[in-house]
């Protein structure tokens, strides 16, 4: 491949990722913390705004972890579940943990979003990696888990 399309290729990878991470979790983020954590709407629009933050740099390497973890779910349904809902606990969960407790979450508040992250992304781990694979299709670029995209390509 050229170097100028696989730069190309990277930029729409990152773009693609980035998108799909931001406009799903900016969304779920503010019902948990809001509904769950208990946050005051002062404390979720900073949470929110330095997710967004966060989100920026980590939306690609979490793409890639992703595609990685996935190598190892078969073809059925739960296992596509279970595979997607562990690549999002093992990476967002701490990350997410870390930007409540800098907004002010803290003591029970702080355990209970935290958990009430874990409980989401058990539960939006594949619902993520569809709407994920569809944001990478309007890229014009192959679903993750079944044909994993790299930094190389």
């Amino acid at each position: 491949m050229p170097l100028s399309t696989e730069k190309a290729s990277r930029r729409r990878a990152f773009i693609a990722d980035t998108t799909a991470l931001v406009l799903f979790f900016t969304t779920t983020g503010i019902l948990n913390e809001r509904f769950i954590a208990g946050m005051t709407w002062d404390q979720v629009f900073h949470a929110r705004l330095i997710g967004a933050v966060l989100m920026i740099p980590v939306a690609r390497p979490y793409g890639i972890w992703r595609d990685w973890v996935m190598k190892y779910a078969g073809p059925g349904r739960f296992s596509r579940l279970l595979w997607d809902s562990l690549a999002l606990m093992t990476f967002q969960v701490p990350l997410y943990a870390v930007i409540i407790a800098f907004s002010g979450a803290s003591g029970s508040g702080l355990v209970k979003g935290t958990l009430g992250a874990a409980l989401m992304m058990l539960c939006l781990g594949r619902p993520y990696g569809a709407f994920l694979n569809g944001i990478r299709r309007l890229f014009s670029l192959p679903p993750g888990g079944e044909k994993p995209m790299s930094l190389n390509e």
